[in-house]
Formats: structure tokens, sequence, C-alpha cells
């Protein structure tokens, strides 16, 4: 299988050989490094809602004890069996 390097967008081989996967090489392996170093990169945490993309089809306003209360509400339940 054939994947992008997420930074020059060269392909890349997805094999055990492949020693910097899913980069083609160290060099824009550290150059993603370094973008998440000066925090360019990041994964949203809920900290920064307004900054934040919203999802699609999950509802803004709903917050965690609505989603718990209607979790226990399902007649079969993964967690009680």
């Amino acid at each position: 299988m054939n994947v992008n390097c997420p930074t020059c967008k060269k392909k890349v081989e997805w094999i055990p050989e492949s020693e910097f996967r899913p980069f083609c090489c160290k060099r824009c392996q550290l150059i993603d490094l370094g973008q998440w170093a000066n925090e360019e990169n990041a994964i949203p945490s809920g900290a920064n809602k307004d900054s934040e993309m919203e999802l699609p089809g999950i509802a803004p306003d709903i917050d965690i004890e609505q989603i718990e209360a209607m979790l226990a509400d399902q007649e079969k339940d993964f967690f009680k069996e």
C-alpha cells in the first residue's frame, strides 16, 4: 500500500522496511515534529470551543450529562451485559 508523506506529499510504501513511514524521510518527520512543537498542529480538546470545528451531526449544546443520561436509557447496553 502507498500513502502520501504528510509533509511533502511524496508517495511512501507502507511496509516495515519504510523506516520513517508515514513520512518519506527523516527531514519530513522532523518538519512535522517541529510543527507540533510550535503548536501549528493541535488535536482539539474542547478547552477552546470557539476556535474548534464542530463535528457534523453532533449538537453543540449537548453536554456530557445529557449524553450519559441517553446512554443509561438504552435497553441494550454493551457495558451492562
